[in-house]
């Protein structure tokens, strides 16, 4: 067997690791789309790096763009096979891979008319709506903590990743030649004491682990914090200057965590009488999701609920829909929180919602989670006094502040612990992924001391044959 690695080798997105057995079969273990990587983004989501008619199944870790975004190009270009994935990742990925293809239609027409005027040809997008739709069709359902068939000789199993509703790290047993091998891809792994999610659990023995590194050198700040830090924030920006507190974030984990927290400050009486608007009709879409999997919340959410029906709504709570409700919001210009897409400020309404606020001393852009380097949210976390949105550059008056505690990636600690149940001499070598690449050489240093004897940093379409 052998294994070849697409995306997020030696960068954070684009999870695509591919699988090929003695017998030629190939299994793809997720399909992700690059995200942030500035001019290289178009570049790489062209190409797959393999041909999608030669995949005979695909399993799916979460939904997360960055793990399934490119399924509809997959489909578009042959694939035919089976797509396993847990039922709540089953859910989300539909929404998710519906509103990229509206974004890149939407996207693709204004680029378009620009290049009309330049008289350049147009261009396509990755994948249109009924792709999108097609690779609907091909979603297999299953549960955690069960062994099911991929295919002959191929067993998988999903078990809770922690990192989003129905994320999980996919366990995989292929019997070829009279012999076994076990290997663990992690997905994203979750937090430990996550503020809403059950943390990762535990797994068998294996041989082999592909691990993602994002925190893979670093450690946040403790997540029991964030809902002071939250309260801080509001409190400078919307009581004390009267300004508008702008918070980038993803719509699936991220937004439901930051509605959480607020909340909680409702029912501690500490949130202002603001209003708090949810700017993304994608984000509204993911919370009806989360809220219809209450199974897979951790024990301090299942208690809450016994008092509180609805943990993600509180009063002064509005979730937004059409363009001219959120171009309202911007003619507001009373106190206010706004929450909207996309996490790293790359896509989405958040960009018209920075540039029209990022010039007001008043206003603060609020960065919740990870954001790659490249992109608007990474610009403004490393301090540029300047940035270019929507091909107009705008100086950086408004503060800039975030909260490393609220990110859904795992930090160095949580990283040890998943792998905590595994003996390092059994395992034959272990790859690290979807990390910046100064970060995974750093972990693998790490994991080398902690008796891991063979660690790799794959370089893109790299491929290794698995004894």
């Amino acid at each position: 067997m052998k294994i070849a690695f697409h995306g997020a080798a030696r960068t954070v997105t684009g999870s695509k690791h591919l699988l090929t057995l003695d017998n030629g079969k190939k299994i793809l273990l997720d399909c992700g789309m690059f995200q942030g990587l500035g001019k290289e983004t178009d570049n790489l989501n062209a190409s797959l790096g393999f041909e999608a008619s030669t995949i005979d199944a695909m399993i799916l870790s979460h939904a997360h763009i960055d793990h399934s975004g490119l399924i509809p190009k997959l489909v578009k270009e042959g694939f035919t096979g089976k797509i396993f994935c847990t039922p709540a990742t089953n859910d989300l990925t539909k929404i998710l891979l519906e509103d990229s293809a509206t974004i890149q239609r939407d996207d693709t027409k204004f680029i378009n008319k620009k290049r009309a005027k330049m008289g350049q040809p147009p261009i396509e997008p990755l994948y249109s709506i009924d792709d999108a739709t097609a690779s609907f069709k091909l979603l297999e359902k299953e549960e955690y903590e069960h062994w099911f068939k991929v295919m002959d000789g191929v067993e998988a199993m999903f078990t809770d990743a922690g990192h989003i509703i129905g994320s999980a790290a996919v366990h995989v047993r292929v019997t070829e030649n009279g012999k076994q091998t076990k290997l663990t891809f992690s997905g994203d792994v979750g937090r430990y004491g996550d503020l809403i999610l059950r943390s990762p659990a535990t797994f068998p023995q294996v041989d082999y682990i592909v691990i993602e590194s994002t925190y893979g050198n670093s450690l946040h700040k403790d997540v029991e914090n964030s809902i002071d830090v939250l309260h801080n924030w509001i409190q400078k920006t919307c009581v004390d200057k009267k300004g508008k507190l702008v918070i980038p974030s993803f719509s699936v984990g991220r937004t439901q965590e930051l509605l959480y927290l607020l909340n909680e400050l409702e029912l501690q009486n500490r949130l202002p009488k603001i209003p708090v608007y949810v700017d993304s009709p994608l984000s509204g879409e993911a919370t009806q999701v989360v809220k219809s999997y209450p199974k897979y919340f951790n024990k301090n959410v299942q208690k809450l609920l016994l008092t509180d029906s609805d943990p993600f709504d509180f009063p002064g709570l509005n979730f937004t829909a059409s363009v001219d409700e959120s171009k309202a919001i911007n003619d507001n210009h009373q106190p206010m929180i706004i929450i909207s897409a996309s996490g790293m400020a790359d896509a989405g309404r958040i960009k018209h919602h920075i540039a029209n606020n990022i010039g007001d001393t008043r206003n603060t852009i609020l960065l919740v989670g990870y954001c790659e380097p490249n992109s608007l949210g990474g610009r403004l976390m490393n301090g540029q006094k300047e940035v270019r949105i929507f091909g107009e550059y705008y100086k950086v008056i408004a503060e800039v502040g975030s909260m490393r505690s609220m990110s859904a990636h795992g930090d160095y600690d949580d990283l040890c612990q998943f792998l905590a149940c595994q003996n390092p001499a059994f395992v034959k070598k272990l790859f690290i992924v979807h990390g910046e690449e100064k970060v995974q050489l750093d972990f693998q240093r790490s994991l080398l001391k902690k008796g891991f004897k063979d660690v790799e940093v794959p370089y893109m379409h790299q491929q290794f044959s698995l004894e």
